[in-house]
């Protein structure tokens, strides 16, 4: 046992787990899939990850395929503007800065809030632009661990619930808890 009485949790390979949970999401949305994409991070941005100084409940993920126009507020079928680039985004998601890194601002430093480009195969991207061109569907981040050294974020695609929904939810969970509950104390 560590000095002091606490027990770190190890994984097989000697790293320590450190899982961040977006529960928020789980409550809001209904998920129907999920799909583990790697992100393009900076040093300091790592570092705070381990700390778990990491907010994911704001957070979300915009997904484009490469056809959509960027930049214009004309949304007609010659507007001038950029093509947006293929790939998937993570915005709005606070990761803390890292004090050692330097003071706020510095170039050791990054920006809390910045959007991270996310990695993925081609055809999982291809499969999530065709998911979220549905009304109603959306991909959100659920958790954010370290998988063989490596930052990893596990998106799902979402369908919203509305309140009756949640609330159903809440209910199916109660009774399963209260019928577990029993049969344990049957035993």
């Amino acid at each position: 046992m560590a000095k002091g009485g606490k027990k770190s949790s190890k994984d097989a390979s000697g790293e320590e787990a450190r899982t961040i949970e977006n529960r928020k999401a789980r409550h809001d949305y209904e998920i129907i899939e999920t799909v583990e994409v790697g992100m393009v991070l900076w040093g300091s941005e790592v570092k705070s990850i381990r700390g778990g100084k990491v907010s994911l409940a704001e957070g979300y993920v915009r997904v484009e395929d490469g056809t959509r126009r960027v930049g214009t507020g004309d949304k007609g079928k010659f507007s001038k503007g950029r093509f947006a680039e293929p790939g998937m985004w993570l915005h709005s998601v606070n990761i803390a800065e890292y004090p050692p890194a330097g003071p706020a601002g510095s170039v050791g430093q990054h920006a809390p809030t910045r959007t991270r480009k996310l990695l993925c195969h081609k055809r999982e991207l291809l499969k999530l632009v065709r998911a979220t061109d549905e009304k109603g569907v959306t991909v959100v981040p659920l958790k954010i661990y370290f998988k063989t050294g490596k930052a990893k974020l596990l998106i799902g695609l979402a369908r919203g619930r509305s309140r009756g929904d949640k609330r159903e939810a809440i209910a199916k969970r109660e009774t399963k808890r209260e019928i577990d509950r029993a049969m344990s104390k049957r035993r």
